[in-house]
């Protein structure tokens, strides 16, 4: 499995690191889940198909974070990526703590992911 990030998502990872030290390695394990079940899983991942997207889009909606322990299981994080099957490659476009925004940036997923 080939792994990319687009720019943004770089922003989003730097400026969360700071606040948050070992998201680094926590995406280092989702990595190694995506590797062997790259595509959504219910309850935890889901597809974003509402955007007329023909990429598959899928959003992981708890991603654990050890720097949050003792904090509860829905206090995480939330990544969007799109996953390319006949590839085996996966691009992370958003990252971002459930309690800093609402839902995933719409437009960036449009602008970078147009067919």
């Amino acid at each position: 499995m080939i792994f990319d990030e687009l720019s943004e998502f770089k922003k989003d990872l730097k400026s969360l690191i700071k606040k948050y030290r070992t998201l680094n390695e926590d995406l280092g394990e989702v990595r190694i889940i995506l590797k062997k079940k790259p595509d959504e899983r219910p309850p935890f991942s889901f597809r974003i198909s509402n955007l007329g997207l023909e990429t598959c889009i899928i959003k992981v909606k708890k991603i654990a974070c050890k720097a949050l322990k003792g904090r509860g299981v829905n206090s995480g994080f939330r990544l969007i990526y799109a996953y390319f099957p006949e590839e085996q490659k996966i691009i992370f476009i958003e990252l971002y703590h459930k309690n800093d925004k609402e839902s995933e940036d719409k437009k960036r997923l449009t602008d970078n992911f147009k067919f």
